[in-house]
């Protein structure tokens, strides 16, 4: 059910691309509390069939074991640190993540923000999550993929209110170079 009775955002969305290719602590696949080269190693033999792939390994999801998980161990070994989690290992499904931020609206009462996306800035437009909290300012899209451009709408909510949608804005997955 959306309403107008929110004032939309009182800024303009503001979206960047990131590309998350490290993690923390699931690095350090061998048990102990450091990323080491034995990670890589173990990391290395369980992609390619050497080492069973328990499901305790959860860096590109749970038992998963493939090149995606080698390069973020290698890189939370050589100390890459994610600029949006401080982190050196930010597990997700996928390669890359778009952070999504705006500026919190002013308005009374809200409660919360409503995220969008779709792949035109014309839309269709589905709802892909919420946040709760008036000065939330980020979400997370761990959902996308390489190459692809995506538009993001961002709503205010109060309660079970949802307001008028921002402006689309535009950001994309970057294909990293080797």
């Amino acid at each position: 059910m959306r309403k107008t009775s929110i004032p939309a955002l009182t800024a303009g969305l503001l979206v960047c691309s990131v590309s998350v290719w490290a993690q923390a602590n699931p690095c350090a696949i061998t048990g102990d509390s450091s990323v080491s080269a034995a990670d890589v190693q173990a990391a290395i033999n369980m992609s390619i069939g050497i080492s069973s792939c328990p499901t305790t390994v959860n860096i590109a999801g749970p038992g998963v074991c493939n090149a995606i998980v080698v390069q973020r161990v290698i890189n939370a070994m050589l100390g890459l640190v994610n600029p949006l989690t401080g982190q050196s290992c930010l597990t997700s499904t996928g390669l890359h993540v778009i952070a999504v931020n705006w500026t919190p609206s002013t308005s009374s009462g809200v409660t919360g923000y409503q995220i969008s996306r779709g792949t035109s800035s014309s839309g269709p437009f589905s709802v892909i999550g919420s946040v709760t909290g008036a000065t939330t300012a980020g979400y997370l899209d761990t959902t996308v993929v390489s190459g692809q451009m995506y538009y993001y709408e961002i709503a205010a909510v109060a309660g079970s209110v949802v307001g008028p949608n921002s402006a689309p804005s535009p950001a994309s997955v970057v294909v990293p170079t080797p």
